[in-house]
């Protein structure tokens, strides 16, 4: 039921890792949090979370490193670092929807995004760059404001990659496929927690027509695994349980 891949990949410069659980159903590509690998969510027991639905075909989880979170948790400088997120964007495009695409035998099928703290940065920044390729985000908990981490040194690299910085000025046929796809942002309001990046992000997204829902889980949720762990069963159940 699992399968992991490694390669090089010279758009970020390093050995990278795709990890897959399940056989048959929906991808869904899972991003870590900032300082997690692709089997960070097995760790954490997300697989065990989503077994009902692995089970019974209804999804198949794939998960890359999380490269460009843990080099801003780790503050390599903000050049370095917009370079490097805006490299493993490429490389999540140009690289791992292929290789999902293969593995699921259809050339055209398009993945859920999904991820929990800086996972849900990634996965909404995937959705909304690339809604040619991918279906849904869903973020847990976002963190989705990441300039100040830059302390004043924003850049090309940093502005295309943060949705927070350059949907309010997508226009033409990029806002139009954008405006067809469906972003869900859920986060609890326990310890840790940050409501008003998810509330944010939300007003940018629905400013510019792209569907979105934002759900407030009660204050015992925290910023946390279980809290998580919760989440993504009931998101993934209601995004796949159509034709």
């Amino acid at each position: 039921m699992k399968k992991t891949e490694r390669w090089y990949s010279p758009r970020v410069k390093r050995d990278m890792t795709l990890v897959r659980w399940g056989y048959y159903g929906k991808p869904v590509l899972l991003f870590p949090t900032a300082g997690g690998d692709a089997e960070e969510s097995e760790r954490f027991l997300m697989l065990d979370a989503l077994a009902d639905l692995l089970l019974a075909g209804r999804i198949k989880v794939y998960s890359v490193d999380s490269v460009a979170g843990r080099a801003w948790v780790d503050k390599r400088g903000a050049r370095y670092c917009s370079w490097l997120q805006s490299a493993f964007d490429s490389y999540i495009y140009h690289e791992v929807v292929p290789a999902i695409r293969n593995d699921c035998r259809s050339h055209d099928i398009m993945p859920i995004v999904a991820g929990a703290s800086i996972g849900a940065f990634n996965a909404l920044a995937t959705l909304c760059r690339h809604p040619d390729a991918f279906a849904a985000a869903i973020g847990m908990s976002g963190t989705y404001d990441l300039e100040p981490w830059l302390n004043g040194h924003m850049n090309d690299d940093f502005y295309f990659s943060s949705p927070m910085h350059f949907v309010p000025k997508l226009n033409g046929d990029e806002l139009a496929l954008l405006q067809q796809r469906f972003a869900l942002l859920a986060f609890g309001q326990g310890r840790w927690e940050a409501p008003e990046e998810s509330w944010r992000m939300a007003h940018v997204l629905g400013s510019r027509g792209v569907p979105n829902r934002v759900d407030a889980w009660s204050p015992e949720w925290d910023h946390d695994w279980p809290s998580w762990r919760r989440m993504l069963p009931q998101y993934l159940d209601e995004l796949t349980s159509g034709p």
